[in-house]
């Protein structure tokens, strides 16, 4: 009986000590300050377009467009734990990690700087009914300070509803919107986060957290072709410049196709924005793969040799170098998408010549 009783002692003081007895209020986070959205208006507020608005979208446009990655979510609260409590219509089980493809990123302010502060996950293995509604904390045993936090939503997971999840009685109040100015970031599965290890490790996010601009991710894996859906969606977008990751997909033959179209369409309604083109990154297969080598030479060559066409022949359109290899070449993880660590040289190199350009245009 006495060792009974002290194993269930030492029970109730591991629960305790875990932060598993809270009791917690809930806020939905449509009811907090969602940012990172080019199109901030969509029916369901985890997905990145207005279906209804634009036409010509196929499905895999869809699929890609459903999925939250790049939506942040700005708070204060002075609890000392911070949970979710999703309701997932998918759990992707992707080559990225599970906190970057169905998990929540959290970062916290100090000193002025973005600090990361805690992350969860969700099990691809499990049917979605098992998962969804589950309570998962991403940082407990915090002071009590009144904090900013910002999350990032999973990459490519799908949601209808999101609770954050503090103490009950605790501070959960809508953050400010933390970033400055309005950049769409239209690229590859590149910019949609595929291979980082969390939501948080993307271009548009370490260039965010590092300007203190507002990089709006349109990331769409394997789909970023510059097809006229896209252009005629982006032609309609309220932003203040644009980026794009434009020759990452697709061919030579996508690229003499689309280019100048989508230019066109869109600085048809959006005169005087920048429009800046980023050159796509070496991709490690290439290093022994003669046919890969050839297909992204042709790809190269032609979005060299038509850019050079298009500074010259559009104004506000800008060409810039990128690179996401480091000096051993090992900055790879499937030798075609970068680690966290090749993300963040790739983000790096592209931050000083876009700040450069945008400043030309007053967005600083």
């Amino acid at each position: 009986m006495r060792r009974l009783f002290i194993s269930l002692l030492c029970l109730v003081v591991s629960v305790a000590a875990s932060g598993q007895d809270y009791e917690y209020d809930f806020v939905e986070a449509t009811g907090l300050t969602m940012v990172g959205k080019v199109f901030p208006e969509t029916p369901n507020p985890y997905q990145r377009m207005d279906f209804t608005r634009f036409d010509g979208w196929d499905k895999k446009d869809i699929h890609l467009l459903e999925m939250p990655a790049g939506i942040i979510v700005s708070f204060k609260t002075d609890s000392p734990v911070v949970a979710v409590k999703p309701l997932f219509t998918s759990i992707n089980n992707t080559n990225a990690a599970g906190y970057s493809a169905r998990g929540f990123d959290l970062y916290i302010k100090r000193d002025g700087k973005w600090l990361w502060a805690g992350c969860c996950s969700y099990d691809s293995n499990k049917d979605v009914a098992t998962e969804t509604r589950k309570i998962r904390k991403l940082v407990d045993n915090m002071d009590g300070t009144l904090k900013e936090c910002i999350m990032y939503l999973p990459t490519q997971s799908k949601l209808d509803s999101l609770k954050i999840a503090v103490k009950k009685g605790s501070v959960l109040e809508k953050g400010e919107v933390p970033f400055r100015h309005r950049i769409c970031l239209h690229g590859s599965s590149f910019m949609h986060g595929v291979s980082t290890s969390r939501a948080g490790q993307t271009v548009p996010g370490f260039l965010t957290r590092a300007t203190g601009m507002q990089f709006c991710s349109l990331g769409v894996s394997g789909d970023c072709r510059m097809q006229p859906q896209f252009a005629n969606a982006l032609a309609h977008a309220d932003v203040d410049a644009f980026v794009f990751d434009a020759f990452s997909n697709g061919s030579d033959k996508t690229v003499r196709e689309n280019l100048f179209n989508f230019i066109e369409t869109i600085q048809a309604s959006k005169p005087g924005v920048p429009l800046i083109f980023i050159h796509t990154i070496w991709r490690e297969r290439r290093n022994f793969n003669t046919k890969q080598d050839y297909d992204e030479s042709k790809k190269t060559a032609a979005a060299d040799s038509l850019m050079k066409i298009a500074v010259r022949k559009y104004k506000d359109v800008y060409y810039i170098p990128s690179n996401a290899t480091s000096a051993n070449h090992d900055t790879t993880v499937d030798g075609t998408h970068p680690s966290d660590w090749g993300y963040w040289l790739w983000a790096e190199s592209i931050r000083k010549p876009i700040v450069r350009i945008l400043r030309r245009y007053g967005i600083k």
